[in-house]
């Protein structure tokens, strides 16, 4: 599993240095991090805002190449650079050779000839969003273009580093955090920087006291559906009904579909059976991390915990039903009520 995105360090310490290149190409789903660099970078290359005439910005799949082209031969007024950013627009799609008849290069050919030859006083960032990154090392063109600029991904981030960053977010707000309320704050609304920072400024809101509470969390914070299905999925495995039948009946009262409540409860179980396995094999939850793309500790500990109490035997037979139920869901009038029949008989399984 990696805890380094090295994209991303070089991409800062480029920043911290003021010295950041011409060409970069941002991805990734913590949209806070990617947000919050492109901010560093505007702030850095437009100190006098984005309405200066070094500032441009280009969005959507219709993106005039010649507009493009323009913008970038443009020279900088009273400044060293300008900023253009390209949002959206892949530039690694159409034809990657030949030419018209009239002997026009492609828009592919045409981009890869302006990113290699970007002039000092630019730098262009082409942000993906929207739309998925994704480039063919296969094609010459794709390879050409990539080799022009970094690709800075913008990864969720591993447990300690996220924690730290919830502890220090809550400082900044004069409020304190234990490690372990971090952890499940993480847990709970799926560790992303970009929930969590609204979620961390509501809680500071809402709380009197200096240091949180897990009730301030609580009281504030609607828990995402996987990890309702973790509390669920756990309850299952303890035979513990009525917690499961609890937490079945929250989740359909916020109206989540029983298919996709179903899907979150099948990902668990084989999560479970993954931990169990791992059990049987000596392994440790660094392995069950690897194996299951775990991102937060936290979530790897409480599945080595449960697992901890129950048997392979158990694991593999409530997978199965929840298979079957994933089936059965497909063709029933009453979805719901076939939810609520596979979570009783997976509460009595031995």
């Amino acid at each position: 599993m990696r805890n380094e995105n090295d994209s991303y360090n070089r991409f800062s310490a480029s920043l911290k240095a003021g010295e950041v290149g011409s060409f970069f190409i941002f991805h990734g789903e913590e949209r806070y991090l990617l947000e919050h660099s492109l901010g560093e970078l505007r702030s850095m290359i437009c100190p006098d805002g984005l309405d200066s005439f070094n500032y441009k910005k280009f969005e959507g799949k219709n993106i005039s190449i010649d507009d493009f082209e323009g913008a970038i031969d443009t020279l900088p007024a009273f400044a060293d650079r300008t900023l253009i950013e390209v949002h959206d627009f892949d530039i690694f799609k159409g034809k990657s050779t030949g030419s018209t008849g009239s002997g026009a290069s492609s828009d592919k050919e045409r981009l890869c000839d302006i990113f290699s030859h970007l002039p000092e006083y630019v730098c262009v960032v082409v942000v993906f969003s929207t739309i998925q990154y994704k480039p063919d090392n296969r094609i010459k063109l794709d390879k050409e273009i990539l080799s022009h600029c970094l690709v800075v991904e913008f990864a969720a981030q591993d447990q300690s580093r996220l924690t730290n960053w919830i502890s220090r977010r809550f400082a900044a707000n004069g409020k304190r955090i234990s490690k372990s309320d971090t952890e499940y704050l993480a847990h709970i609304t799926d560790g992303y920087m970009s929930a969590l920072i609204t979620e961390i400024e509501k809680i500071s809101s809402f709380s009197n006291e200096q240091t949180i509470s897990r009730s301030d969390i609580d009281s504030v914070v609607i828990p995402v559906l996987g990890a309702f299905a973790y509390t669920l999925t756990d309850a299952i495995l303890e035979g513990n009904s009525k917690k499961a039948m609890f937490t079945l009946d929250e989740l359909l009262q916020m109206r989540e579909p029983a298919q996709k409540i179903l899907f979150s409860i099948i990902l668990k179980m084989r999560q479970f059976l993954a931990a169990r396995i791992c059990i049987e094999n000596g392994l440790d939850r660094k392995s069950l991390m690897e194996m299951c793309s775990i991102r937060l500790d936290f979530q790897a500990r409480t599945l080595m915990n449960t697992a901890q109490k129950t048997s392979l035997t158990v694991c593999r037979n409530a997978l199965l039903h929840c298979v079957k139920a994933a089936y059965d869901l497909n063709s029933s009038a009453e979805p719901e009520e076939r939810l609520v029949e596979l979570i009783v008989r997976l509460s009595y399984l031995k």
